[in-house]
């Protein structure tokens, strides 16, 4: 598969969005605001990055040699498909596919799991109880 084919294709997933926050050379494409690839643009050949269940991810490494640990990602849940033709296009494709499936399917406030923070802190509920001024609680 070309780049821009797997342009196409994410773009064509329920959701799927893409955006480019590292610079011009990554171009990164999100469901629900959550990455689940990452385009290396100037990479000759290119290269993509995907989320990947950690057993899948050794098990795609062992199997097809354009398949390697995630490229400045967390190597247990990235891998990194080389675009030079030795990878299948039905592979490339089924990957991508898991990828955006555990990054769509994520708890909300969790990060996806992918290792990149939304940015937004989670917070505790308000409590019920609250501290008056002598120091007692008192409900609301």
């Amino acid at each position: 598969m070309t780049l821009d084919q797997i342009r196409a294709y994410c773009l064509a997933r329920p959701g799927g969005t893409e955006d480019m926050p590292f610079g011009d050379g990554v171009l990164a494409f999100r469901v629900r605001g959550r990455i689940f690839l990452l385009a290396n643009l100037d990479a000759i050949p290119p290269t993509v990055n995907v989320k990947c269940d950690p057993a899948r991810a050794i098990e795609w490494r062992e199997r097809c040699a354009g398949v390697r640990p995630g490229y400045h990602m967390n190597k247990r849940h990235w891998n990194t498909i080389v675009l030079d033709g030795s990878v299948p296009s039905a592979d490339i494709r089924r990957m991508i596919g898991d990828s955006f499936d555990l990054v769509s399917h994520a708890r909300p406030g969790t990060g996806g799991g992918n290792g990149f923070d939304s940015g937004r802190r989670r917070l505790r509920p308000k409590s019920s109880v609250s501290g008056g001024p002598s120091g007692h609680h008192r409900r609301k």
